[in-house]
């Protein structure tokens, strides 16, 4: 369900853009750490009915579990409701990520890059961190508004972004923080590199 309307959002929005981005776009969208950076959002694990050994171990906070609660909720809509509910609720629910995939993007052609956000959350969990905690502040009129994030490990600030949305500007500081730590991907064949934490994210097309 969320990858047949997220299929179609794109190809009708993105029509001019090539198969090989729309299919990177489309994956982009869809991934595990897109759905739970959606649970997290909407504090889903909080509202999640766990055996006690799950929620002692800290079944609330895990990726898988919450990726999978929100495509349950999309189930659930689309059951109680109807197709048109649940294509309506997933465009709600991806929000401004579905506009913040041309700002991530460069040329028409290009590909996506890494999903910085995702690299960094796995790398606390992976050593035992703190979750990273973003910080926001806004400026300029609505139709031009600018958004600079902070993102913290365990009280220290790692990492600044800008960008035209929290999302993007999130993006931004997690690229810097991976900088600032020395966390690299372990794809050998990565062509995505963390920018300084001055950078910016590019203007949207």
């Amino acid at each position: 369900m969320l990858g047949l309307v997220v299929t179609d959002y794109l190809f009708t929005t993105y029509h001019d853009r090539s198969e090989g981005w729309l299919s990177q776009a489309r994956a982009s969208l869809v991934r595990a750490g897109t759905l739970t950076d959606i649970a997290r959002d909407l504090q889903l694990g909080d509202a999640m009915s766990l055996g006690k050994g799950e929620a002692r171990s800290g079944g609330r906070e895990k990726a898988s579990i919450l990726a999978d609660a929100v495509e349950a909720v999309i189930g659930a809509v689309y059951v109680d409701a109807g197709m048109d509910a649940a294509r309506s609720f997933i465009i709600d629910l991806m929000g401004e990520r579905l506009t913040d995939v041309t700002a991530l993007t460069g040329p028409t052609n290009s590909t996506l890059p890494h999903d910085h956000k995702s690299r960094i959350q796995e790398h606390c969990a992976q050593n035992g961190m703190g979750a990273p905690d973003y910080t926001w502040t806004e400026e300029g009129p609505e139709h031009e508004k600018s958004f600079t994030v902070e993102l913290s490990i365990d009280g220290a600030v790692v990492g600044q972004g800008v960008g035209r949305s929290k999302k993007q500007a999130e993006q931004v500081a997690a690229c810097a923080a991976l900088t600032e730590l020395g966390i690299t991907y372990e794809s050998p064949n990565s062509t995505a590199t963390p920018t300084s934490a001055s950078s910016t994210a590019p203007e949207p097309e």
